[in-house]
């Protein structure tokens, strides 16, 4: 059976399909065809495809909406020179990556119509995100007619962090009356990465205390104690927690109270700030790629510096935050653009917790390595681990947990004019 596991981000088009048969419940199985779409400033859309491995397909798409950009790369499983299938009837099962799945969906869920009308209804909680994880769901129900659709959550996997971790200290009826708590995010990534690292290190999930620490473009941590999540550092909204490319992460809320009464500036300017304007790129004034900030960094660039400066300090701040929750630390994960591929950010990350006792072996955290591995020392009295993030393989894994059959749900709907509708609301 073919199960294709759909991530659709707010920059970028994943797609991945498995052979289920192939498909170990440890480690997945690696995948036989690959597709990726990226969009630049300029809305410009950039299409790869892999078989086997190898590149395949590389060609520019040009300006087009979401559901068009998926037919056009999802058309690829099926006609040369990537094909791999005959045609969509033989994809049996497909899981989508969907941001927010609010208090209703603690679990990976078959989308029927009901589901898809009560996910869209989520969809103010994650505006951007979830219409276009939505707009991916339609245009694959559209494609695979006979294929079961799977919804798998971001937010499913922090359902097991306790009261006290998710509650904020507002009045209680922001909770009661609006949901207003911590859900948390990156949990595709979080539940990946710490199973996968259970593997790397041979360590027993029953008793383990491990934090995972997913550091992209977003960045996120996860509390991880037996297996499952008890804290993590997005809240309500993925702006919360630590520093990242272009969000600020926690700041002092009397902040914007204080730029709304003095100096006049709308909500509109604020939501743009925080979240497109900060974190790296706001420090730096050049850039939110990492490896261009440590580099003009290499070269003198004071606001680099400091940009290094107050990622790491707030990157080993939130860590230590976490370890009271987990009365001590078995291992520690990096995975993420930033956290898979920069040793240096690695290094200083891992020197601010030397209290812990955490080592690292210089050869193994090189940049020249680049499969997933354990990285601290013999003397270490922690495990650390550098480990891919492999989103697509977790889809893939839970859609297959809920649905190993592949046994049809029901794909008629007139939910596309309704998404439309909430569109153009909006904009």
């Amino acid at each position: 059976m073919k199960v294709l596991a759909l991530n659709c981000g707010s920059s970028s088009i994943k797609a991945e399909l498995f052979d289920a048969t192939l498909f170990d419940k440890s480690d997945g199985c690696q995948a036989l065809w690959t597709g990726r779409i990226s969009w630049s400033d300029d809305n410009q859309g950039a299409m790869e495809v892999h078989v086997g491995g190898k590149p395949s397909v590389v060609r520019s798409i040009g300006s087009v909406g979401i559901e068009t950009a998926i037919k056009l790369l999802l058309n690829l499983l099926w006609s040369a020179p990537s094909a791999v299938i005959k045609g969509p009837t033989e994809v049996k099962l497909i899981g989508h990556r969907i941001v927010h799945g609010g208090t209703e969906f603690r679990e990976s869920t078959v989308i029927t119509d009901e589901v898809f009308h009560r996910l869209a209804g989520l969809s103010d909680l994650a505006p951007l995100h979830q219409q276009r994880c939505l707009q991916g769901v339609t245009a694959a129900r559209a494609l695979f007619q006979t294929a079961t659709q799977v919804a798998v959550f971001d937010t499913a996997f922090h359902a097991s962090v306790p009261e006290e971790a998710y509650i904020y200290p507002v009045p209680y009826e922001w909770f009661a009356d609006w949901g207003i708590r911590r859900y948390g995010f990156h949990g595709i990534n979080h539940s990946y990465i710490s199973k996968r690292a259970f593997s790397l290190a041979s360590l027993a999930v029953t008793g383990s205390r491990m934090i995972t620490c997913h550091l992209g473009s977003g960045c996120s941590l996860a509390a991880i104690a037996g297996g499952k999540s008890i804290a993590t550092t997005m809240g309500f909204t993925p702006l919360e927690g630590l520093m990242m490319a272009t969000r600020s992460g926690s700041i002092d809320p009397g902040i914007l109270l204080y730029l709304m009464e003095h100096k006049k500036l709308p909500s509109e300017q604020l939501d743009h700030a925080l979240n497109h304007q900060s974190g790296l790129l706001g420090i730096s004034g050049l850039s939110a790629d990492m490896r261009e900030i440590e580099e003009a960094a290499r070269q003198g660039n004071h606001r680099c510096r400091l940009a290094l400066d107050v990622f790491v300090d707030r990157a080993a701040a939130e860590i230590s935050s976490l370890l009271p929750k987990l009365d001590g630390l078995d291992m520690l994960v990096f995975s993420g653009g930033i956290g898979e591929n920069s040793a240096e950010l690695r290094q200083r990350i891992c020197a601010k917790l030397r209290f812990l006792g955490v080592q690292l072996d210089a050869d193994a955290n090189s940049n020249d390595q680049h499969d997933d591995r354990l990285i601290a020392s013999a003397d270490s009295k922690v495990l650390v681990a550098a480990v891919h993030a492999h989103e697509e393989q977790e889809i893939a894994h839970q859609a297959l947990s809920v649905a190993p059959l592949g046994l049809s749900a029901k794909n008629e709907t007139t939910i596309p004019g309704a998404i439309g509708m909430r569109q153009e609301k909006s904009q």
